[in-house]
């Protein structure tokens, strides 16, 4: 009997500590912060092509700020507070990438340059491009195979 008490105060103990999660609050909370994020990228992409620069040229201008705008607010610390509230709808665009990338960069600047910046800045985001650039090589293999054997 004792044993099943302490399985059952364990169980409960686990209960009243495991965070509750509201599947359509969550969606929706990530679908604001996603769909915020992408119209700030077409306010800039319109504010370049409205200044007469290319389409090809405008999405790298547009690119290029929403990184700098969210390297600024991780450097300010106020990134991780987006990403919390819109999970994924903050982490999964390119300003999530940039943030994988600068806040390792911030947090390890005290170790210095070689081994805190150096090691550790692509602690988050080194998997995803070792894996992207992995998946990248496979899809081009098959890709050459079917064109040499005359599939594509």
């Amino acid at each position: 009997m004792d044993k099943q008490k302490q399985q059952q105060a364990y169980e409960n103990y686990v209960k009243q500590k495991t965070p509750v999660h509201n599947l359509p609050a969550n969606m929706a909370k990530a679908f604001v912060t996603g769909g915020a994020i992408c119209v700030i990228g077409q306010c800039i992409l319109n504010f370049c092509k409205s200044q007469g620069i290319d389409k090809e040229l405008s999405g790298g201008w547009t690119s290029m700020l929403l990184i700098l705008l969210s390297v600024l607010l991780t450097g300010f610390n106020i990134y991780p507070s987006i990403a919390k509230w819109g999970g994924a709808g903050a982490l999964v665009p390119i300003t999530g990438f940039a943030n994988s990338v600068a806040s390792p960069a911030i947090e390890y600047q005290k170790e210095g340059q070689v081994m805190g910046i150096g090691c550790k800045i692509f602690t988050i985001a080194g998997p995803v491009i070792l894996y992207g650039i992995f998946t990248s090589w496979v899809l081009g293999l098959i890709y050459w195979i079917g064109k040499c054997s005359g599939v594509f």
